[in-house]
C-alpha cells in the first residue's frame, strides 16, 4: 500500500500544481488512497519532495531528485540480482544472497512491504526474515519472488 500510495503521489505532483498537504490529501482520497496528514508528511519526507516556484509565482511540490522517481524498481532490481535461494523453516525464512549484498537485499525487502513479512536481519550473504506465521512463510517467499520477477514484465 505504501509503495502504491507514494507512486501515486509522484504521479499527482507531476500532473498537478499541488501547493499544500491538504490539497495532496484531497487528490489522494479521490484516487482511492485516503490517508492522514501524518502519513502524507512522512511520504513527502521519504520521497524527498520540496516546494518549487511555478512560472506564475506560486509554490508547488516537486521531486528534489527526479532520477529517483522509481525507487521501488531499484529495490526489485536488488532482489533480482542479489537473491540466490530462499528456504522456510516454520516462520523463519533463510535467504542466501550474493556475497556482500545481504544488507541491501534486506533493506529492499523491508521497504517493499512484502505482505506477511515482519522484518529481516542481515549478515554478509545470509538474511533471516521473519514471517508472521508458519502459514505465511510460503506466501512471503512467493511475494519476494513476484517482486523480483516483476522487472521482466516492465
Amino acid at each position: 500500500m505504501k509503495s502504491a500510495r507514494q507512486s501515486k503521489i509522484i504521479e499527482l505532483i507531476e500532473e498537478h500544481d499541488i501547493m499544500t498537504q491538504g490539497e495532496l490529501s484531497d487528490y489522494l482520497t479521490k484516487a482511492g488512497f485516503p490517508t492522514t496528514q501524518a502519513t502524507i508528511s512522512r511520504d513527502i519526507r521519504e520521497l524527498k519532495l520540496t516546494k518549487v516556484t511555478t512560472d506564475n509565482g506560486t509554490p508547488k511540490y516537486a521531486l528534489i531528485e527526479p532520477q529517483e522517481t522509481d525507487i521501488w524498481k531499484k529495490y526489485r532490481q536488488v532482489l533480482a540480482a542479489g537473491i540466490l535461494t530462499m528456504e522456510a523453516s516454520e516462520n523463519l525464512i533463510v535467504i542466501k544472497t550474493v556475497s556482500g549484498v545481504a544488507m541491501a537485499v534486506a533493506a529492499a525487502l523491508d521497504n517493499l512491504n512484502i505482505n506477511g513479512l515482519m522484518g529481516c536481519i542481515a549478515g554478509d550473504d545470509t538474511i533471516f526474515a521473519v514471517a508472521r506465521s508458519k502459514d505465511a512463510a510460503p506466501k512471503v517467499i512467493a511475494g519476494i519472488e513476484k517482486a523480483a520477477s516483476s522487472l521482466q514484465e516492465e
